[in-house]
């Protein structure tokens, strides 16, 4: 870092790291994350340090802070997720959310046991290290969702232990989600009593689309069923300059972590104590701008064209899938160069790309003029969860 350039110089850097972020932004598409967003109208606020100290309920001393808004979004999802006696913050990221989650449960179940997929996202296995919960990985089905019968097995071979298991709404990979009707029944199948079980849902990625489909065609999630909490990110689906989340649990589930802190004359109930109180304005000018009729259309946006994506993949024969609870498209992982361009998550054979608001067609269709070009540089491996009726060059060959 060189301290002696000058202010001409200081410019043309931060102008070229522009034309960067543009370029990159252009070509992003593997990562969950929604890049169409305006808000100028809070660069005004960019000039103040907006900082959420302590608890969102109680005010502290610190008078420079967006609570205000922040406990108008906690009630917007108190009601999206129907629920009336609630605690919860805007968090600094999903993984803040899913460490506050576990963190609730290890306290009310200190020798409780952590049951989790082995698809759901590190931060869940990140929080069971910080807080030495012992955990069993759950295997899953080939399209990436908790294996109901694995799952009974473990918790038969622990029943004196608590239960605490983590729901995938949208898994990191494939974009699978958990099924917690079944999940539920076969709690009550094993006869294990309500305060013996703790139930987080990680909705990072897709409880926010879930939430705005057809009700009466999916599964719905939701605190009138036997759930404890849930986490989602503001940077994905309702889109954020900045990572950023929501946590949301049950009012009583937080008695034993809130410890009174005289310093700042509030509480000390979250992960990170102080909170950027941006996100707050950010995800409150988002819900006020879209409003349900807005998210609604961004929800069946993203669906629309991820089925766009995955019917186009399949007339050039390549190997894909996608679950139909998801906007996550898997398919045949490219060559390097392919990867770097389209800043592409892969994990052994293959890749994924995911549709947020900010894909539209253009975007899709530019992406699949480049696969046209490197269509030979594909390492043609299926990854179809329907290899009979696959239709890419790999199968066909056999």
């Amino acid at each position: 870092m060189n301290l002696n350039i000058s202010k001409n110089e200081k410019i043309n850097i931060l102008n070229e790291f522009e034309k960067y972020i543009k370029d990159k932004t252009k070509y992003h598409f593997g990562y969950p994350y929604n890049l169409k967003f305006n808000y100028k109208e809070l660069s005004k606020f960019f000039k103040y340090s907006i900082n959420n100290l302590g608890d969102p309920f109680q005010e502290s001393n610190y008078g420079v802070h967006s609570r205000k808004f922040e406990l108008e979004i906690l009630e917007f999802f108190s009601k999206l997720w129907k629920i009336n006696s609630y605690w919860g913050y805007v968090t600094n990221s999903g993984t803040e959310g899913n460490l506050q989650a576990i963190l609730v449960a290890r306290e009310n179940f200190p020798d409780g046991i952590l049951y989790s997929s082995e698809e759901s996202h590190y931060s869940v296995f990140k929080a069971a290290h910080f807080y030495r919960i012992p955990v069993k990985l759950i295997k899953t089905n080939i399209n990436g969702s908790i294996c109901i019968q694995s799952l009974e097995k473990e918790i038969i071979n622990n029943i004196d232990k608590p239960i605490i298991i983590n729901i995938n709404i949208g898994t990191t990979v494939k974009g699978a989600v958990d099924d917690l009707d079944e999940i539920l029944l076969l709690l009550n199948k094993l006869n294990i009593p309500r305060n013996k079980y703790f139930i987080h849902c990680d909705g990072a990625l897709f409880a926010m689309i879930l939430q705005f489909l057809n009700k009466n065609k999916y599964l719905t999630i939701n605190f009138e069923k036997n759930i404890d909490s849930i986490a989602i990110s503001g940077h994905k689906f309702l889109g954020c300059p900045m990572p950023c989340g929501v946590f949301l649990t049950r009012k009583y589930l937080m008695d034993k972590l809130m410890t009174p802190i005289e310093y700042l004359n509030s509480v000390d109930s979250t992960i990170t104590g102080s909170r950027n109180g941006l996100s707050s304005l950010f995800i409150w000018n988002t819900l006020m701008n879209k409003k349900i009729e807005g998210l609604q259309k961004d929800a069946r946006k993203v669906m629309k064209n991820s089925n766009y994506l995955l019917k186009e993949l399949k007339k050039r024969n390549l190997s894909c899938f996608k679950n139909k609870l998801s906007s996550t498209i898997i398919f045949e992982k490219p060559n390097q160069e392919f990867i770097k361009k389209w800043q592409l998550a892969c994990i052994n054979n293959i890749a994924h790309v995911v549709v947020m608001p900010s894909i539209n067609k253009n975007k899709i269709d530019l992406f699949l003029e480049d696969i046209d070009k490197n269509i030979d540089n594909f390492n043609h491996i299926c990854v179809s969860d329907d290899i009979i009726n696959c239709c890419c060059k790999t199968c066909n060959q056999k």
